[in-house]
């Protein structure tokens, strides 16, 4: 595949990446604007706590899809090597934190990461979950289970996959994740973190 051309691919999936599904389906519900209530964040956590769990987890879904499905498809169709592939996931993911539409300012990540990942190696996602959903449990901070699970899977990807870029493209995604969180860490830290009401 031609420079030029994959280049348009990336800014392709980095303009799907944008697009904040958590705004558009609570604004289709009658909710309003989603960036001023609750924590102001346009993910589906935000969206479950302020706008109720169907849409919550609606967004959930999207923001997932969005990730997998152009990854999936690229995957399927061009000629790419792990290198290319490990950079459409990160335009996937970087489109949803970073989105044109929103002046920059968008979610967390962690759904889009979560769709990137299931494309890359559903395994390792399992065991990530399986982490998450125990930290969640024990602790009722879904931040703590977000941070928990995207610092252990570029460990898990590259376990699995043995890939160098593929590591790098996962690592990048962790620790944009993380740091997206730094807020959480410091409302764990001093007590102050919403906790999930199950």
């Amino acid at each position: 595949m031609e420079q030029p051309a994959f280049l348009l691919v990336l800014l392709a999936c980095y303009l799907i990446g944008s697009i904040p599904f958590g705004l558009v389906v609570t604004r289709l519900a009658g909710v309003g604007d989603i960036r001023k209530a609750g924590s102001g964040n346009i993910g589906a956590t935000n969206v479950y706590r302020t706008a109720g769990r169907r849409l919550g987890i609606l967004t959930l879904f999207l923001d997932a899809l969005k990730g997998a499905l152009p990854l999936y498809f690229c995957k399927l169709f061009l000629p790419l090597d792990e290198t290319r592939i490990g950079l459409i996931a990160l335009a996937l993911f970087l489109g949803h934190c970073f989105p044109i539409y929103l002046r920059f300012k968008g979610g967390k990540g962690v759904a889009t990461a979560l769709g990137v990942f299931l494309v890359l190696n559903p395994l390792a996602v399992l065991e990530a979950l399986l982490l998450f959903v125990f930290i969640v449990w024990k602790s009722r901070y879904v931040s703590m289970g977000s941070i928990s699970a995207a610092s252990v899977m570029p460990l898990l990807i590259y376990i699995h996959q043995k890939s160098l870029p593929l590591f790098l493209a996962a690592l990048a995604i962790g620790l944009v994740v993380i740091y997206r969180h730094r807020e959480n860490i410091e409302r764990i830290a001093h007590g102050t973190e919403s906790r999930l009401k199950l």
